[in-house]
């Protein structure tokens, strides 16, 4: 039996801000444009890129057992979409918007996650890397929290992409949220993996038409394209797993 959301996020009291270590300003960007933020997938941009990311992350997450949760949740639009039914996020404002579509929610950071040990068949993270203060310990908390045969889902821009290149140019000239990004190589994303006790299984690419052009239909492709601008790949813990975990519990 899945757990229930009170069994699965049972570390924490709801409410916790993880120790409240999210560095004030990059919660209160998202807290303060929550609303924005989500509501850019209404425009006919934004609801071509969801479909096309949704397409290609859909199956990576389907193949795995429950329950799931995503981390940074945000606003809960893939959560919603991909029936995920739990995620946590430091933001309260974007957890609000989750709730609305049904999300069970805590507030916390991906650095923490209020989760047993072994406990979640999926871990979802979708463009969250870029946003967290260390996507290391992100990514060893997800595969501490898997079950034996669970898997993490990860939605990401890689740096050198068309729209990796673009969210780049605009966090240099003082984007909101893209300033405060920290988009990764594929080179980057294979270190962390590795240093995470993971390994990619299965990748999708998605995002073919150019981020100044118009959307144009698509179907996602089943392997790592780089000219994609949206990497999809589902990562599950290496052969040296265990003594990885080890290692990280003892730090």
């Amino acid at each position: 039996m899945a757990p229930t959301g009170a069994s699965l996020m049972a570390k924490r009291a709801p409410g916790d801000l993880a120790d409240r270590a999210e560095p004030e300003r990059r919660v209160s960007v998202f807290d303060s444009s929550a609303d924005r933020y989500d509501a850019w997938y209404d425009t006919p941009t934004g609801h071509a890129v969801f479909a096309a990311e949704r397409a290609a992350l859909e199956p990576l997450l389907t193949a795995l057992p429950r329950p799931w949760i995503e981390v940074g949740v945000g606003g809960g639009r893939f959560a919603s979409a991909l029936e995920v039914p739990y995620g946590v996020d430091p933001s309260a404002a974007a957890l609000a918007l989750a709730r609305r579509r049904g999300i069970e929610t805590m507030i916390a950071r991906g650095e923490e996650l209020p989760l047993e040990d072994g406990v979640a068949g999926a871990v979802l993270l979708v463009v969250t890397l870029c946003f967290v203060d260390d996507p290391l310990r992100v990514l060893r908390e997800a595969r501490r929290a898997l079950r034996p045969d669970g898997g993490i889902v990860l939605g990401l821009v890689p740096a050198d992409g068309p729209w990796g290149r673009h969210y780049r140019a605009l966090g240099a000239a003082g984007h909101a949220y893209y300033a405060r990004a920290r988009f990764f190589t594929r080179e980057d994303l294979r270190d962390l993996l590795t240093a995470a006790g993971l390994e990619a299984r299965r990748f999708r690419s998605a995002l073919f038409w150019q981020p100044d052009g118009a959307p144009l239909p698509e179907e996602p492709r089943d392997r790592d394209d780089r000219s994609a601008g949206f990497l999809a790949l589902l990562a599950v813990p290496g052969s040296d797993s265990r003594a990885t975990a080890e290692t990280h519990r003892r730090r």
